[in-house]
C-alpha cells in the first residue's frame, strides 16, 4: 500500500474534527517523564553512500558467538532455500485467503502445513498457526474448558516444570476468565512431576492437565503415566511440545491409551531463525471430538464443479468476522509468514531429516553434560533422562559466569535464579546440531578457567 502524504491544511482540518489543536494533543495522556527526547541517532542529509557505511559499521558491531541458549528458543541450522522461497513475492506480500479463487498457493501451502504438523504429533487436525507458543497454551486452556463436557470445574493443573513465560502468559490471560490455576510440584531429584504430586488433587473437580514435553528443564516426563490419570479423572490432557522433539519421542497422540486431546507449542525451531526475539509462530493440534472448538483456521482439500483438486477455508463460523462476542478467539491467519518458512523447512528435511536433527542435538547434549561435570563443582542437578538441553550447578553465581563467557564469544545458557532459587547457581544449558566437538570443548575449558581464576 502506498503511502499517501497529508497537506498542513488537510492535516489541521482533521485536528479540528477531534478537537484538538496539535498532533501531540492525541498522546497527552502519556505520562511527560515517559515520553523519549528527539532521536538523533542518524544525522539528517545524508547520501545513500554515506547512510551505507553507518549501517555497515553498525552491523559489523554485533558478534553472534557461540549460543548455548534455549529455554524455548533454539538455534537450528536452516538450509538457504527455505527463506529463498519465502521471501517471494507471492508468499511475503499475500494477503489473508479471504477469496479462495485468489488464494490457491497460500491455501494449499497452509493445507500441507496443517497436514504435516498433525502428523508430526500424532494428532487429527491442526489449525493455521497462533500467535506463539505461550498464547497458544492459553487458547488450547480456554478450549479444553469449553469442550470437557464431563466437568462444571475450571480447574487446570500446571507443572512448575512448564516454561515460566508460559505460566505467566496463563496468568494473564485465562485467570480473568474465571478459570483456576493449580501449580503442580516437580520432584527435586528427578525434574519432572510424579505420580504421587498428582494424588494430592486425587478428589478435585479437574477439567485438564498440562504435560510439556520436554518439559523447561530438559527433562522427559512420564507421559503415558500422566495421561491414563487424566483420563480416568475425565480431564483433559493438554501437552506442550517441541516439535523437532517429535522426531524422536512418542508423538502426543499416542500417550496412554488415548493420547492427548490437546497439542501445543512454540514452532519456532520448524525453520525460524531467533531473530533477536521474534516474530515466532504457535501451533495447536487437537482429536476429532474437539475440531468445532479449537481457534483459528481450518484449511480443506475439495474439487471444484468440474472435478480439479481446490483449497478453501472450512468451518469458518468460528473466525471473529462471522460470528465475532461467539467465536472461539481472535485468531485468523496469524502467523503465516512463519507458517510458510516451517512447511518449506519440513519439506526440505522429510522425517529422516528430521530424526537426524533431533538425535545430533541430543548426542550433542549429552557430550557436553559428560564434559563438565568433568570440572571440579559443577554438578547435574537432576538424573533423568533429557533431551536436548540440561540443568548444572555451579561453584559460582551464575549472571558473573555468564558476563565473563559473553566476552569470550559464548552465550552459555538461561540463568535459573529468578524464577527457580531453590535450584541453587543453576544454569539451563542448550545443545543443537549446529555445534560439533570443537564448539563443547572449547566451552568445556572456558567455563573451567572461569571457575578456577
Amino acid at each position: 500500500m502506498p503511502f499517501i502524504p497529508h497537506t498542513d491544511v488537510e492535516v489541521q482540518e482533521m485536528l479540528a474534527t477531534l478537537g484538538v489543536h496539535t498532533t501531540d494533543d492525541l498522546f497527552d495522556e502519556i505520562p511527560s517523564h515517559l515520553k523519549t527526547a528527539e532521536l538523533n541517532y542518524v544525522s539528517s542529509g545524508l547520501t545513500e553512500m554515506e547512510m551505507t557505511r553507518i549501517t555497515e559499521q553498525r552491523g559489523q558491531e554485533n558478534r553472534k558467538g557461540l549460543c548455548f541458549i534455549g529455554a524455548g528458543a533454539y538455534e537450528h541450522h536452516i538450509p538457504a532455500a527455505v527463506w529463498d522461497i519465502t521471501s517471494r513475492g507471492e508468499f511475503m506480500t499475500a494477503y489473508t485467503p479471504y477469496q479462495a479463487e485468489a488464494s490457491q498457493g497460500t491455501l494449499q501451502l497452509i493445507y500441507e502445513y496443517q497436514t504435516m504438523m498433525a502428523n508430526l504429533t500424532g494428532m487429527d487436525y491442526s489449525n493455521a498457526s497462533l500467535y506463539d507458543g505461550a498464547s497458544a497454551l492459553a487458547e488450547a486452556v480456554l478450549m479444553a474448558v469449553r469442550a470437557n463436557k464431563k466437568t462444571l470445574s475450571a480447574k487446570i493443573l500446571i507443572p512448575r516444570s512448564l516454561h515460566p513465560h508460559y505460566r505467566q502468559t496463563l496468568q494473564a490471560i485465562v485467570t480473568q476468565q474465571s478459570i483456576e490455576l493449580i501449580d503442580l510440584p516437580y520432584c527435586p531429584e528427578q525434574g519432572k512431576t510424579l505420580l504421587s504430586t498428582l494424588e494430592n488433587c486425587k478428589q478435585q473437580d479437574i477439567c485438564a492437565l498440562v504435560i510439556p514435553q520436554p518439559n523447561f528443564f530438559g527433562s522427559l516426563e512420564e507421559v503415558d503415566q500422566l495421561t491414563e490419570w487424566a483420563h480416568a479423572k475425565q480431564a483433559f490432557v493438554i501437552a506442550v511440545t517441541n516439535p523437532i522433539s517429535l522426531a524422536l519421542l512418542k508423538e502426543p497422540g499416542s500417550w496412554g491409551k488415548q493420547g492427548a486431546d490437546i497439542v501445543c507449542g512454540e514452532g519456532q525451531s520448524l525453520g525460524v531463525p531467533l531473530a533477536g526475539g521474534g516474530p515466532y509462530f504457535g501451533f495447536m493440534c487437537c482429536k476429532k471430538e474437539w475440531l468445532r472448538q479449537m481457534p483459528g483456521r481450518i484449511v480443506g482439500r475439495t474439487v471444484d464443479k468440474n472435478g480439479k483438486p481446490g483449497f478453501t477455508l472450512t468451518l469458518q463460523a468460528r473466525e471473529q468476522h462471522i460470528r465475532r462476542a461467539k467465536a472461539t478467539s481472535n485468531i485468523c491467519t496469524n502467523q503465516g509468514l512463519l507458517v510458510t518458512a516451517a512447511t518449506i523447512y519440513m519439506s526440505l528435511l522429510g522425517p529422516v531429516g528430521l530424526q537426524q536433527v533431533a538425535s545430533a542435538s541430543h548426542y550433542h547434549a549429552q557430550q557436553l553434560a559428560d564434559l563438565l561435570i568433568q570440572i571440579p563443582g559443577v554438578k547435574l542437578i537432576f538424573n533423568t533422562p533429557f533431551f536436548h538441553e540440561f540443568i548444572i550447578r555451579l561453584p559460582k553465581p551464575v549472571p558473573g559466569l555468564l558476563r565473563d563467557l559473553a566476552k569470550l564469544g559464548i552465550h552459555g545458557g538461561y540463568d535459573l535464579s529468578t524464577f527457580y532459587p531453590e535450584l541453587g547457581h543453576a544454569l539451563l544449558i542448550c545443545v543443537t546440531e549446529t555445534k560439533n566437538k570443537e564448539d563443547l570443548t572449547r566451552y568445556q575449558q572456558e567455563l573451567f578457567t572461569l571457575l578456577t581464576i
